[in-house]
């Protein structure tokens, strides 16, 4: 088990804090009983400022879990009414980065589906067309880089569907490394698949004013390779 300590923390003022979050971290608890990040974030918070009780912490949004990158909390009810409200309104700019085998047909595009949910076996399924009880999905994505036949996307969803990135870029026939979930041949031993959150853009839920955060590729011995391509 580990902590969070000062280089995890991106971004952190009386409003909010961001988190470069590790792969294979659960935000919230679940079924697993493993310890989440949301209670880590509080420790550390706990900790860093000597507060006799429990830090206030919102979860604004998740990441998988096998997916690094950026992820804010709120540290404050009303940010976290606020940013619940960006993020609803579609306000809030994601772009990711994932690494895949197949190189795309089109090195830019944009993909539509419409994606059903199976919560007995956690898995999305994506159809070209409405069916009963599917949610419109939308993203954007471009080819940025080539590495040891692997190849490099940046990735932009317009909605925020559970496992959305993951399951469009499958069914487009690129399923992101690692990610045995979504049709890529195996799993990754440390139970990540090469998908990063790489920067949100939205405008502060207090001072009002836009803002960029943006989360370093993890130091794992693969991801490091591609950071010397601009996205």
């Amino acid at each position: 088990m580990h902590y969070i300590t000062d280089k995890d923390v991106i971004y952190e003022d009386n409003h909010l804090i961001a988190i470069n979050k590790r792969a294979g971290d659960i935000v919230q608890v679940d079924d697993t009983g493993d310890k989440s990040l949301e209670e880590m974030v509080k420790e550390y918070l706990k900790h860093k400022y000597h507060k006799p009780n429990e830090a206030f912490l919102g979860v604004i949004h998740r990441l998988d879990r096998p997916v690094s990158g950026l992820i804010v909390f709120a540290k404050t009810s009303k940010s976290l009414e606020r940013m619940n409200k960006l993020f609803k309104d579609r306000q809030v700019k994601k772009t990711y980065l994932a690494v895949v085998r197949q190189r795309p047909l089109e090195p830019a595009g944009k993909l539509i589906n419409w994606l059903v949910r199976n919560r007995e076996k956690m898995v999305t399924k994506a159809f070209n067309k409405e069916v009963k009880e599917s949610s419109y999905a939308e993203l954007d994505y471009s080819l940025i880089g080539e590495l040891n036949g692997f190849h490099l996307l940046k990735v932009e969803p317009l909605t925020g569907r559970t496992h959305q990135i993951r399951v469009q870029l499958s069914t487009m026939g690129c399923p992101i490394v690692g990610d045995n979930k979504y049709g890529y041949p195996r799993g990754s031993s440390k139970g990540s698949i090469c998908l990063h959150s790489r920067s949100l853009t939205f405008m502060h839920p207090i001072k009002k004013e836009m803002m960029t955060l943006k989360a370093p590729l993890q130091a794992d011995g693969f991801w490091e390779k591609f950071s010397k391509f601009k996205d």
